[in-house]
């Protein structure tokens, strides 16, 4: 019945994709995916400490209800990454303390909600990643309707069940299954660049000729006047 429908996850990326984009910076992935594909800068870390890399297991749902993302707790796999689709509203929060606490137990890998978090301090004290768009005191219901493991959309970067989600501190992206290898490529490339550029710095011979060069380009004359 559509609003009601869970569904198994019928693939997910790789262990070992998953280890390789631990540790690049999302900065540089989004970078090699030309800019284009955001969650939007409305959802911010609100925990202490832990990066975000593990498959998504989608949850779509009635704003201000969180039945379903209790059940997607139920149903997780650890390192799992749950991603809630809730359309953004703030009313209600959708994740506190108790289900935080039952995450970890459950070693849950990640938690990102287009929606409101309560109990913020508890969170911003755990090293269980959580992104959200908000903080409010007034609690969720528990009525539906709500869906799981079907592909949601978040600020218009759409996300399918088994996806490679990524996060840190500058936020959380996706990778579609089938672009995976080629994103982790050109991201590896991306920062061996970024080091050179940094170890350039520190040695005082940092090259930005660059600069003038596409002044000059856009008919801008780089000399002082």
């Amino acid at each position: 019945m559509i609003g009601f429908q869970i569904h198994h996850r019928p693939r997910q990326v790789s262990d070992k994709l998953i280890r390789a984009f631990f540790d690049i910076p999302v900065a540089n992935v989004s970078d090699c995916m030309m800019r284009i594909t955001s969650g939007g800068p409305r959802l911010r870390p609100m925990h202490k400490s832990g990066r975000l890399a593990g498959p998504a297991l989608t949850v779509k749902t009635r704003p201000g209800d969180n039945l379903m993302i209790h059940k997607a707790l139920d149903m997780a796999a650890p390192g799992d990454i749950i991603v809630v689709d809730a359309g953004g509203d703030l009313t209600n929060s959708l994740f506190g303390e108790i289900m935080l606490n039952y995450a970890i137990t459950r070693k849950i890998g990640g938690i990102v909600l287009n929606g409101a978090i309560r109990d913020a301090k508890d969170i911003a004290a755990s090293s269980l990643p959580v992104y959200a768009a908000g903080v409010t005191h007034r609690g969720p219901y528990k009525d539906g309707p709500g869906e799981i493991n079907v592909p949601i959309a978040i600020d218009g970067m759409v996300i399918h069940p088994g996806d490679l989600i990524i996060g840190d501190f500058d936020g959380f992206l996706c990778i579609k299954i089938d672009d995976a290898d080629q994103v982790l490529q050109a991201a590896l490339e991306k920062l061996k660049q970024e080091q050179i550029t940094m170890a350039n710095i520190a040695a005082g011979v940092h090259d930005t000729s660059w600069v003038d060069a596409r002044l000059k380009s856009l008919g801008c004359d780089p000399t002082p006047q």
